[in-house]
């Protein structure tokens, strides 16, 4: 069996492998963890209660399956746990403005922030993607778009996951990290040994 890429040593000297520690953690901090990834109780509950994971593609695993179970009131708790991102500094003004009007419409309409998964567009390509996903994602009845919404939370907590246990990259829209004035709780550490 082979194991996904390891953080390299000098990334975490004081910690065990990030998979490691997640296992270890007492119940109340590997869901705080959970819940940066994904702010949905059950969720983070589910994924957590079935610790220890042999490596971090079966935590995946588990996680998406568990996505896929949120009901429509874990739907609207994750939901409402997303922030909006923050802009690249260098964004230029009309973009800038676009994308708020954009996130405005779509909030109007579907009473939270719009979500999506981002992990195979290049960071230059992201916010041309917000902006697509946001215009056509608009012509969804609410019902549809729950639907849409649910299957991009799913993906987001995965890459999440995968950045946090494997140290890869993502481009998602909403990365959970707060936003100035966006978004109140900070995000959780795993352990120290």
């Amino acid at each position: 069996m082979t194991r996904g890429p390891t953080l390299p040593a000098h990334r975490l000297p004081h910690l065990p492998a990030p998979l490691d520690a997640f296992n270890a953690a007492p119940d109340d901090e590997a869901g705080a963890f959970l819940l940066h990834c994904l702010h949905s109780l059950r969720w983070a509950r589910r994924v957590s209660d079935h610790r220890p994971y042999p490596d971090v593609e079966s935590l995946l695993a588990a996680a998406d399956e568990a996505a896929y179970d949120l009901s429509p009131d874990d739907l609207s708790e994750a939901l409402a746990g997303e922030c909006l991102p923050e802009l690249p500094e260098d964004t230029y003004t009309a973009a800038t403005t676009a994308l708020t009007a954009a996130h405005a419409a779509y909030e109007a309409k579907f009473g939270h922030v719009f979500v999506i998964y981002l992990g195979d567009a290049s960071p230059a390509e992201c916010l041309d993607h917000v902006l697509a996903g946001i215009r056509s994602r608009l012509t969804n009845d609410p019902e549809e778009e729950r639907v849409v919404a649910a299957e991009e939370l799913r993906r987001l907590a995965g890459g999440r996951l995968a950045e946090k246990l494997r140290g890869t990259g993502n481009c998602a829209t909403s990365p959970n990290t707060p936003a100035p004035g966006k978004c109140p709780h900070p995000a959780p550490r795993m352990p120290h040994g």
